[in-house]
């Protein structure tokens, strides 16, 4: 029995990083008023980058082409994943958003099909039948018909990219030093972010300590949060640290209610349905023993 409930120290920081994760969306929902998305994405992660610079200067003078490359491709995941989220923020609520990006948990069993040519197991497949009932149900009677908002599809967008995110992250953890691979993908993602607003046509936003504190504050508990996903990641699973992000919609859910979203009955029946969905698609059914006679 001991064994079925050890948790190990990678996973007890996977879990504190779920935990703050939830509480982001309701942050990032207000900053929305100051700034747009792609210049606040832009700041975070810049700040972020100077920081985690300063911090590990002397060992990224021995970075490889290979940690470039690694976190070259994590931050492009991440850029798509906080730009598209940070979108939705505008016109959704910080709970429904959480919900909605906790889709990431079943798409990652079908993405490591695609990828690595891992087919999910039948649980896999109950799981994400829960999660898209779930997303009709958070999404209302709209979505049976079509209309599909703008800010529920772009953080769609951002649940398959984080999707991309933590497959690299466990595809690359092993293949070279996490801090080096965690500065790179830091930089790349408030680069992409800032380069892209004149030709998303974003403007500069006027000055408020709104979007400077949002984005330290946030720029600096990304180097950690980054760091931790790296680190953690060389002994935990991209499937098994998704079972433990799990618990972000939920956080995120309960801080938005807390500072007065409303959540009707179906989004909690929605949320609920994302939450069995992610359960679900871990369960294994048990193997059939043979018996001396079965035949084969």
């Amino acid at each position: 029995m001991a064994s079925l409930i050890r948790v190990s120290r990678q996973e007890v920081a996977l879990m504190a990083v779920t935990f703050f994760w939830g509480g982001t969306f309701l942050a990032v929902h207000l900053v929305q008023q100051y700034c747009g998305p792609l210049f606040f994405v832009g700041v975070r992660f810049g700040t972020a980058s100077l920081m985690g610079i300063a911090v590990f200067h002397r060992m990224l003078r021995g970075v490889t082409a290979a940690e470039i490359r690694a976190g070259t491709a994590i931050g492009l995941c991440m850029c798509v994943a906080y730009v598209s989220q940070t979108y939705g923020l505008r016109t959704i609520s910080s709970s429904r958003s959480a919900f909605l990006t906790a889709l990431y948990v079943p798409m990652v069993p079908l993405l490591q099909w695609v990828v690595l040519r891992r087919p999910p197991h039948v649980m896999s497949w109950v799981g994400i039948g829960l999660a898209f009932c779930g997303l009709m149900l958070l999404s209302g009677t709209g979505a049976v018909s079509g209309a599909f908002g703008p800010g529920e599809a772009a953080t769609l967008l951002g649940a398959l990219a984080t999707t991309g995110e933590i497959i690299l992250i466990g595809r690359f953890a092993g293949r070279g030093d996490s801090r080096r691979i965690t500065v790179v993908q830091l930089v790349v993602t408030g680069v992409l972010a800032l380069a892209a607003m004149p030709v998303m046509g974003e403007s500069l936003p006027a000055f408020s300590w709104a979007w400077v504190a949002g984005g330290v504050g946030l720029g600096a508990a990304s180097v950690l949060i980054q760091l931790t996903m790296n680190w953690a990641q060389k002994a935990v699973s991209p499937t098994r640290a998704t079972i433990i992000y799990a618990g972000e919609p939920v956080w995120g859910g309960l801080v938005g209610w807390i500072a007065g979203d409303v959540l009707p009955a179906t989004s909690v029946a929605g949320a609920a349905c994302i939450v069995a969905g992610v359960l679900a698609s871990e369960l294994r059914l048990p193997a059939r023993k043979r018996g001396p006679d079965a035949t084969s």
